[in-house]
């Protein structure tokens, strides 16, 4: 359960000590509102309720017998006159002095006239309907219009402005704890010193440490940094600001920094307690000098500097911040005293992999005799939200088979539906294409299972999937891999290359199934020379820098264009023998190529074990 926190209304500044020019515009538009709607009311009422002449009987008389008179209306103590001249808008009045033949004298004179009984209001309700109400009514109508303007302006509007929009998890309600966290052990390790800190803090003031004041978690995409910021504060049971970087970028000037400090003012009132600011690196990129000293961006980096410097950290209010561009971070931010603690949430290896499925797999009913390890094996390279939407997926091809249980198909299925999509069960292929296919898997299959270097073969299938690929070929390196020799990276390129490689030694020629297989093969052999360092001809030298590494990791070379034309001739050179291997290999085993593509053709689909017996007969 989420709490909201409502606190006062700041009366923020910026940076140069100026109220934010856009709020600051508001509120004086809506003043100036109240101010105007004040006034028409009274002129309304001075125009409406215009007040008659008054004058004297005898002139009254004199307006009778000139004829200059068209209504009378007799009151129980005056007499009010309408002008017969239509040029002449006012209403005289007079006193009744009792006269006798004032009957008489409207009769002689053809005006009509009338008596009315006068019932006079109070003068507190008098003024209620003709002031307060109007007011009242047009007041309201200008405050609702007022709202929806500021809602159309987002949640930074003038009327909540300097607020932080930080959801609370009061206590322990953010429902997280280390036991629904695997696969970061080192990550756990390091954040659980904090949870100790906010425990036991005498103890660490003692023997005079100071703890952090705040931990940087790093990692690529669904790797868990929200999950374990969120455990941290379930463990420690304290009150879990969560809020996300780009929630303090506001088009009015100030407001983000307005927005820090009420954030922090509610961390201090709250404390001990854990804040947490996701994307942090919206707001804490790098400064540049070229932007100019008013940015709204930059005003708002530099209050949180400001703010984390001057709050005490023994209070126990902890800063945790993730990101996944580290090095886009303004260095002022990760000095000690700020971000001081750098914890890596890195993508999870084989072990952690295998916890991690089972932590999701929990709520899921699971046949007896799934194997988990089978399924980690074949994500080298996933992510935690990855592992999770497998499991997911296989729960759910369970239900549309009918099954009560998720059994091992399910979740291999999955992996396959994440990694290539959904079968494309009403494709149709012709009989030459499918054919073509068909060898150009097994060409990839049988060029690995002839390298010593090589992963073995998993799957092997030629039915089409949603992503495009018209089949694929699975491998699966029985142990975990953390390094890349220069044999395994050519064995690797090698198999890339067999599809084409069998295409051309069967049909004589290429098709247009081996683009992705070009370009990975072409980026592998890249990486080879420019970064790997396995080029004799460049030895160790680095031709590459890359950028963005937990988010695709782009990279630009850092060399000469002469340099850049030696580099594609060094790629060219490693393609064009990987290939030549491959056509061998193939050349050298034919019989085996069209056995095992004929097998193919007729299962559509086969294991590693039955494409290893065949090639083994």
């Amino acid at each position: 359960m989420s709490l909201t926190k409502e606190s006062e209304t700041m009366n923020p500044t910026s940076q140069n000590g100026k109220k934010p020019e856009g709020p600051k515009r508001l509120r004086r538009s809506l003043i100036f509102y109240y101010v105007g709607l004040l006034l028409v009311v009274i002129v309304m009422n001075l125009l409406l309720s215009r007040d008659p002449i008054q004058i004297d009987y005898s002139d009254f008389v004199k307006m009778l017998d000139d004829g200059k008179v068209a209504v009378v209306q007799l009151t129980q103590d005056e007499i009010a006159i309408k002008p017969s001249d239509k040029n002449d808008p006012n209403i005289y009045v007079t006193a009744d002095v009792g006269d006798p033949q004032l009957t008489d004298r409207l009769l002689n004179s053809g005006v009509q006239f009338g008596g009315v009984v006068q019932k006079e209001l109070p003068a507190a309700v008098s003024m209620v309907l003709s002031f307060v109400v109007p007011f009242a009514l047009m007041a309201l109508l200008g405050t609702f219009m007022f709202r929806m303007i500021a809602k159309k302006m987002g949640p930074g509007n003038a009327m909540s402005f300097g607020k932080s929009n930080a959801k609370v998890y009061v206590e322990a309600q953010t429902g997280k704890t280390f036991a629904d966290v695997a696969g970061q052990d080192e990550a756990k390790e390091a954040l659980q010193e904090l949870v100790d800190f906010l425990h036991a803090p005498e103890k660490y003031s003692k023997i005079g440490a100071q703890l952090p004041k705040g931990a940087l978690l790093v990692g690529p995409p669904g790797t868990g940094k929200t999950l374990l910021a969120k455990a941290v504060a379930g463990e420690a049971g304290v009150p879990f600001f969560s809020i996300s970087g780009s929630e303090f970028v506001e088009m009015f000037v100030g407001m983000g920094a307005a927005r820090v400090r009420d954030l922090f003012k509610q961390a201090q009132e709250k404390a001990p307690c854990i804040v947490f600011i996701d994307e942090i690196d919206t707001i804490g990129k790098r400064r540049d000098s070229a932007m100019g000293g008013n940015d709204e961006r930059e005003q708002t980096l530099n209050q949180l500097l400001s703010e984390m410097d001057g709050f005490d950290g023994s209070r126990g209010v902890i800063i945790l911040a993730a990101t996944n561009r580290p090095e886009s971070l303004d260095p002022a931010l990760l000095r000690p005293g700020r971000f001081d603690r750098r914890i890596p949430v890195e993508l999870p290896d084989l072990e952690g992999r295998i916890a991690i499925l089972k932590v999701h797999a929990k709520d899921v009913h699971v046949a007896s005799g799934v194997d988990f390890g089978v399924i980690a094996r074949a994500t080298a390279g996933a992510s935690g939200a990855e592992l999770a939407n497998i499991i997911n997926e296989g729960a759910l091809r369970a239900v549309r088979c009918g099954r009560e249980q998720v059994e091992q198909q399910d979740f291999e299925e999955a992996v396959e539906t994440v990694i290539a999509g959904y079968q494309r069960k009403n494709s149709a292929i012709n009989e030459k294409e499918k054919q073509i296919v068909a060898y150009h898997e097994i060409g990839h299959a049988l060029v690995a299972a002839k390298q010593k270097d090589s992963a073995p073969v998993h799957k092997i299938t030629i039915v089409p999937r949603t992503s495009g690929a018209l089949g694929y070929t699975m491998q699966v390196d029985e142990q975990e891999r953390k390094l890349l020799s220069r044999e395994e990276a050519l064995a690797k390129i090698a198999t890339l290359t067999g599809g084409r490689a069998a295409e051309e030694l069967i049909f004589g020629t290429g098709s247009s199934g081996a683009s992705n297989d070009i370009e990975q093969a072409t980026k592998l052999a890249r990486t080879m020379i420019t970064r790997y360092g396995m080029s004799p001809h460049f030895d160790m030298m680095a031709l590459e820098t890359v950028t963005n590494q937990y988010l695709g990791g782009d990279s630009s070379l850092t060399c000469s264009p002469s340099t850049a034309a030696k580099v594609d001739e060094e790629v060219l050179q490693v393609i064009k023998s990987c290939h030549a291997k491959a056509s061998e290999i193939l050349a050298q085993n034919v019989e085996k190529l069209h056995a095992l593509a004929a097998y193919l053709l007729e299962k559509e689909t086969i294991t590693g074990e039955e494409f290893m017996a065949i090639l083994n007969q």
